[in-house]
């Protein structure tokens, strides 16, 4: 790496180069640790041009086809070193790639960066003389020595980032780039690892963060220390062991996503799965596609087995990785996927993705935009397939993610529609879960709603008196017992034109199921009864806003249902607990003017309308409403008050 300086000249850097300079070191980075990955892909890129070149003309190879990359960190000098073996630079276009900006436009795009805090949209990553300044992040002198193919002489580049830079001839025997990093003082300090780059560790973590996937092999030195082994190979324990030097290739080089995935066996990616998302188990399903067209990218996505504990937090880490020609670029991208499929992890690779200059940030774009649908796509499909072809795994499935997906329905309009076919619940009719395409295809004739029930689990629906008469008729009721269910119900409104319609609600829209079975005149007992019925609604005046003759109770007494508009009774419980407690539901107590209980109370309001014990019998059947919908009575001291004097009044007769 010595080599022999002549006809030395000092040279100023053109004014936006000085700009850029500054910019790269105290704005465009905010992680110093990418002038790595920076400098790692400039080297590729040298190589790939190179071997690019030697196609049409072998001869530039000189005899060497062994690309790779080096990595030399020094701790008596405190400089890190970087060579490769590309195509190298000539004197003229060192000046031109780094002592100056070449490409058009830059000029322009560095005022436009000074002015707006978010850089505009640039291609300048991969360009030597971009990512090549990261270096002055860490590094208080660069010195570069490179050589073109053919040329007699090689070129040594130095600068301390001030402003100026020196350039000469000199001698280099192979052709390539060398890249000598003087480091400051702050990342040599070996009591900080994690920032010191000259600790091989160090070098090697970031290597596999950001360049694991680079094509070419990228190699450095570790120091063994190994005991002298005896005639018999084993350690000797009083010798002093010996130094010996072993060449380790740092990064996997050749991503898997770009092999044939007829090529790529389970384990193979079940091996990236664990790797980049350290999961200790495999995924449930994996989702490998390559696009090419207006837009090219090659995806791998996995949907994990088991979701991480905290996936339904707030405060939960999600999203896609980012890959540009196979160099990492961004970790939980979270942009690209609606938040209802934050569960699946993964990875793109696209060379048409727009960053700004500093890799850090992903410009906004229609072909950014373009990716993110076709994901969407391909995810609800595999999805359908699943559930269509393997229910278990499915069920599987559902059963880590099936809230995200019912979220999804309610808070995104624009996903409704995609999501519905693959909503499950309970059902009244299985023990397993169901599709609303399963419960329509097992609809009665004469049916025009779906039936659905909310609770806290199958045992309090069941027992709900609004689902007497429903069952007697052999009607399939869904069960909701998640409290986003009714709130993605509600958001759907209906399926395939049919409404959903709760068991709790308005009316049950019967008349077209069993036409000839006998129905309760509803309408001629409200009229008869009305005195009662009005009595009861002034005893309960503020609990309720109407009594009525039900047609929906066969052997209960009473039930308490909502009206048709505004929310419902569950509804408001679950906005109560979330302190939203301005949402009332409509209460209606609805009655069964067969059962003895009805006779009871209309023979004491024929002979005490106006007595303490009308009053009680009146709250007492508010309370048994409020019980069998799971909810707590307003004053359950008074009616656990009530219910005793009314048990001593129906006691034996001394």
């Amino acid at each position: 790496m010595t080599a022999e300086s002549t006809a030395k000249e000092t040279r100023q850097f053109q004014a936006e180069t000085k700009q850029l300079l500054d910019l790269m070191i105290h704005s465009i980075y905010t992680n110093r640790e990418i002038f790595l990955r920076e400098l790692i892909s400039n080297a590729s890129d040298a190589i790939d041009k190179i071997r690019f070149d030697s196609i049409t003309n072998e001869a530039l190879l000189e005899g060497n086809a062994d690309f790779e990359i080096f990595l030399l960190p020094d701790e008596q000098t405190k400089t890190l070193t970087i060579s490769d073996n590309g195509i190298g630079m000539t004197y003229d276009e060192v000046i031109e790639n780094i002592g100056t900006i070449a490409k058009s436009g830059t000029k322009a795009f560095l005022a436009k960066m000074q002015e707006n805090a978010a850089a505009p949209d640039s291609d300048l990553i991969g360009q030597f003389g971009v990512g090549f300044y990261s270096a002055f992040m860490v590094a208080k002198k660069v010195t570069l020595i490179t050589r073109a193919p053919g040329q007699a002489k090689g070129v040594r580049w130095e600068s301390t980032g001030d402003g100026t830079y020196t350039i000469e001839e000199c001698d280099k025997e192979t052709r390539g780039t060398i890249l000598l990093l003087e480091l400051q003082d702050e990342y040599t300090n070996a009591e900080h690892p994690a920032e010191n780059y000259l600790n091989r560790f160090t070098l090697q973590n970031l290597v596999k963060k950001y360049s694991d996937y680079i094509r070419y092999p990228i190699k450095m030195n570790f120091i063994k220390e190994e005991k002298p082994l005896d005639d018999e190979g084993k350690p000797i324990e009083d010798a002093e062991p010996k130094q010996t030097t072993e060449v380790r290739t740092l990064n996997s080089l050749t991503p898997l996503w770009t092999k044939n995935k007829n090529q790529i066996t389970p384990e193979e990616y079940h091996k990236l799965y664990k790797d980049l998302f350290h999961d200790w188990e495999d995924p449930l399903e994996i989702i490998h596609s390559k696009v090419e067209g207006a837009v090219e990218y090659t995806t791998v996505l996995f949907i994990p087995a088991h979701a991480p504990f905290d996936f339904y937090q707030r405060e939960a880490t999600s999203g896609i990785r980012l890959y540009s020609k196979n160099v990492f670029v961004m970790d939980n991208y979270k942009d690209l996927l609606p938040e209802h499929l934050r569960f699946v992890r993964g990875l793109v690779d696209s060379p048409d993705f727009s960053l700004n200059i500093s890799r850090e940030l992903l410009q906004h774009s229609a072909q950014l935009a373009k990716v993110g649908k076709n994901l969407e796509k391909s995810i609800l499909k595999t999805l359908e397939t699943m559930l269509n072809k393997d229910r278990d795994k499915y069920k599987k499935f559902w059963q880590e993610y099936g809230r995200a997906l019912k979220s999804g329905v309610y808070s995104d309009f624009n996903s409704r529609e995609k999501l519905q076919d693959l909503l499950l619940f309970p059902s009244s009719k299985s023990d397993e879960l169901v599709s609303l395409s399963d419960y329509v295809s097992r609809m009665i004739e004469g049916q025009t709603v779906l039936y659905y029930a909310t609770g806290k689990d199958r045992s309090s629906v069941e027992q709900l008196p609004q689902m007497e008469l429903l069952r007697e008729k052999g009607i399939e009721v869904l069960y909701l017992f998640d409290r986003v269910d009714e709130f993605a119900i509600d958001a759907l409104n209906q399926y395939k034109e049919k409404k959903f319609q709760s068991i709790s609600r308005g009316d049950l829209k019967l008349d077209d199921i069993d036409k000839d079975a006998e129905k309760p005149e509803t309408e001629a007992l409200t009229t008869e009864h009305k005195p009662l019925l009005d009595s009861i609604k002034e005893k309960l005046t503020g609990k309720i806003s109407e009594v009525k003759i039900s047609s929906r109770l066969k052997t209960s007494p009473v039930c308490l249902v909502s009206g048709d508009n505004g929310i419902s009774l569950s509804m408001e419980q679950i906005l109560s607990e979330m302190d939203q407690k301005t949402f009332k539901a409509q209460r209606i107590l609805e009655l069964n003017p067969s059962h003895e209980i009805f006779a009871a109370i209309k023979r004491l309001h024929e002979t005490q309308p106006d007595s303490a014990a009308f009053q009680d019998y009146c709250e007492l059947l508010y309370g048994q409403a409020l019980l069998a919908e799971g909810l707590i009575p307003e004053d359950p001291i008074s009616f656990a008050r009530k219910v005793s004097a009314l048990m001593a009044q129906a006691g034996p007769a001394k």
